[in-house]
């Protein structure tokens, strides 16, 4: 098989687990610590969010949050094989690198709507969108790319919110089964 110079390579499927996992490594470092740390500060500030948003927030510890990214990275890593498999084509690759950077975007706005870090917002101008317009622009010098339009954004947002209620869910599961 002779390879076509647009060809999408490893770096563009694969790469995605790859800058999440260093993405991700910053919020598992920094949940913990920012939560303890920062939540009582921050219902202060905003006296108007529902009481159940701080109480979820607090319940998460570090256990549960490191179990469900570990429960994320087989999300992305199937997500990044279909990719690979596909040439990166796959609907399903292309969401979740749509997701990845719709994630990142949020990090961004959660920062800025506290004046302050949040975890994943130092990751996310170096890492994130950096890797996703790299690899959107790789995908759509090869033909792969699918057009992206806000349905495919809100798709990429529904996405990464579905993936974090079921990889938490699983998280929960598996830890109260220990």
């Amino acid at each position: 098989m002779t390879r076509e110079p647009n060809e999408v390579t490893g770096a563009v499927t694969w790469g995605l687990l790859a800058a999440w996992a260093a993405h991700d490594t910053e919020e598992v470092v920094m949940v913990p610590r920012w939560v303890r740390t920062q939540v009582p500060e921050l219902r202060k500030r905003f006296p108007r969010m529902p009481e159940t948003v701080w109480r979820r927030l607090e319940s998460v510890d570090g256990r549960e949050f490191t179990t469900a990214v570990g429960a994320m990275a087989v999300v992305l890593a199937a997500a990044c094989a279909d990719g690979h498999r596909t040439g990166g084509r796959s609907a399903v690759y292309q969401t979740a690198l749509n997701a990845f950077g719709v994630h990142g975007l949020v990090h961004l706005a959660q920062a800025a709507a506290i004046r302050g870090y949040t975890p994943g917002s130092a990751t996310t101008p170096l890492v994130v969108l950096p890797f996703t317009l790299w690899a959107r622009g790789r995908l759509r010098r090869s033909g792969a790319l699918r057009p992206t339009r806000a349905r495919q954004l809100a798709e990429g947002l529904a996405f990464a919110a579905a993936a974090t209620v079921v990889t938490h869910t699983v998280a929960q599961g598996v830890l109260r089964r220990r």
